[in-house]
């Protein structure tokens, strides 16, 4: 009897069991069902995971170009419970940034980034969401970048005076073997440092050193699959030690950061703004109207950490990229040197004034930025209202993913799409155009705030280094490579050249 009671009770457990996981399995079915009619179409969904499973994170073009090719330039996926939709195709990603701008101008949560302190009331400028202290901090500054000049020297002067060190870096080589990283990444992010703390560091110096480490590994703790889980499920980040565990160098940058800024009030004088660090906090200044517009001390750590963020890596990378060109095009880098020969010789320095009688170095640069699609997918925007894009309908709060790399290498609009041809921006005279498509920095009120830097240090830095070196592939190292590997950015893989000064 004892037996009979106990299987009875064991059955009604396993019934139980049974009841609970189906309905638990169709409540989830019900709320992730589509209830909009014209939705995008897109692979079958499993129950919590959703369409996760199924995408390839580390090498997710090739995931979202399968997905292209069955369902077309709009389709949707599902994270967990979130909905994502993925625009394709120059067409369909210039209507929804450009044509409906303000309809794809929010931004997703990002529940991971949350303990380096960004939220609703510290949301910086590239995460943050759209309104009314998002708008008052780009305003802020992209018109300190343009118009301020960065203290006692403009913009473009600081540039040129980089790009000096880093010659003189590569000269100290003489001519053996190495791997341009380093002195690349030194390069740019001194800049940053120039404009964002009004100091430049020797690229050996301690403090540097610490800096660019943790940005650096703070950048590799947020690729693959479980950051990924973590924003969709963000209550595991509940788990005691967890974040700690999985992104143990985002806090210690963000605090060393908030090192440098305190170590700089000491010295802030209003009546001297040396770098963008002085005009922000004098902007904190003027009192409770300013905190309300986001200008306090937590939002100037995040904001300098997005402008550290937003034009170090992507820069120097890009370089690095255009170098790998170079020695594997000699004959595209022999057409540079003759045009940087007969427009400004061998001893002026460049200048952006140049620009405009450079067509062919100007294409180069180019090509180099839209061959390597350095940031495939771009940062998630999240739409601000519901709307329509190309017949579908997207409700608000939808994620989306904007497919740049499917842009740049549009078959309808490049020649070549999977070559490195800079005459894809030259016309049938020779001179320089910039077709539509070429969107390296995204578009729209999204678009990389650093976008105006970064196009001058690619052009003076490139051109400063074309002006005193051919750039060769040492004798006893093999061909590189010129595929790339994806990490949130595309990075050429390691390779090694030589500097032989003209």
């Amino acid at each position: 009897m004892t037996l009979l009671l106990w299987l009875s009770s064991w059955s009604n457990i396993s019934v139980l069991g049974v009841f609970l996981t189906v309905f638990t399995i169709l409540v989830d079915f019900m709320k992730r069902r589509k209830k909009w009619s014209r939705y995008p179409p897109g692979p079958v969904s499993l129950p919590f995971v959703g369409t996760m499973p199924f995408i390839n994170y580390n090498n997710p073009h090739l995931s979202f170009e399968k997905y292209r090719k069955k369902f077309g330039n709009i389709f949707s996926l599902q994270n967990c419970w979130t909905n994502v939709v993925v625009l394709n195709g120059y067409k369909t990603v210039k209507e929804a940034l450009v044509n409906k701008s303000e309809d794809f101008a929010d931004r997703p949560y990002f529940p991971i980034y949350e303990q380096l302190g960004y939220g609703h009331k510290f949301p910086g400028i590239v995460f943050a969401r759209y309104g009314h202290v998002w708008k008052e901090l780009r305003k802020f500054t992209l018109t300190t970048l343009r118009n301020f000049g960065m203290g006692k020297k403009s913009l473009e002067e600081q540039v040129a005076e980089e790009a000096r060190f880093l010659c003189s870096a590569i000269s100290s080589e003489e001519g053996r073997p190495f791997d341009p990283d380093l002195p690349f990444n030194n390069a740019v992010c001194n800049l940053i440092c120039a404009i964002t703390y009004g100091e430049r560091f020797d690229y050996g110096d301690e403090t540097f050193k610490k800096l660019l480490t943790l940005f650096d590994n703070t950048l590799k703790e947020e690729v693959g699959f479980l950051p990924q889980l973590l924003n969709v499920v963000p209550i595991l980040l509940r788990i005691p030690g967890l974040p700690q565990k999985v992104f143990p160098c985002q806090k210690e940058y963000v605090d060393y950061t908030e090192e440098l800024i305190d170590k700089h009030r000491e010295t802030w004088n209003p009546a001297d703004i040396r770098d963008f660090t002085d005009a922000f906090l004098k902007e904190m200044a003027k009192g409770k109207d300013a905190e309300e517009k986001g200008f306090n001390k937590r939002n100037l750590s995040l904001v300098t950490s997005d402008l550290f963020a937003a034009g170090s890596q992507t820069t120097s990378t890009t370089l690095r990229w255009a170098f790998l060109f170079m020695i594997l095009h000699p004959e595209i880098q022999s057409k540079v040197h003759k045009e940087i020969d007969k427009v400004i010789g061998r001893n002026r320095a460049p200048t952006m004034a140049d620009q405009a009688n450079m067509p062919y170095t100007t294409a180069v640069v180019h090509e180099v930025q839209r061959c390597a699609d350095l940031v495939p997918f771009g940062l998630p925007h999240m739409t601000y209202r519901d709307t329509e894009l190309q017949g579908f309908f997207i409700p608000k709060g939808t994620t989306i993913i904007t497919n740049l790399s499917s842009v740049l290498k549009d078959e309808t609009v490049w020649k070549k799409p999977n070559e490195f041809y800079p005459e894809h921006f030259l016309n049938e005279n020779g001179q320089f155009v910039r077709p539509e498509a070429f969107l390296p920095f995204s578009a729209g009120r999204r678009a990389c705030l650093g976008e105006q830097l970064a196009r001058m240090e690619l052009f003076i830095f490139f051109t400063t280094l074309m002006q005193k070196f051919t750039f060769v592939i040492p004798e006893d190292q093999p061909r590189p490579r010129q595929d790339s590997r994806f990490a949130l950015t595309n990075s050429p893989y390691p390779y090694q050249l030589r500097a032989v000064p003209r």
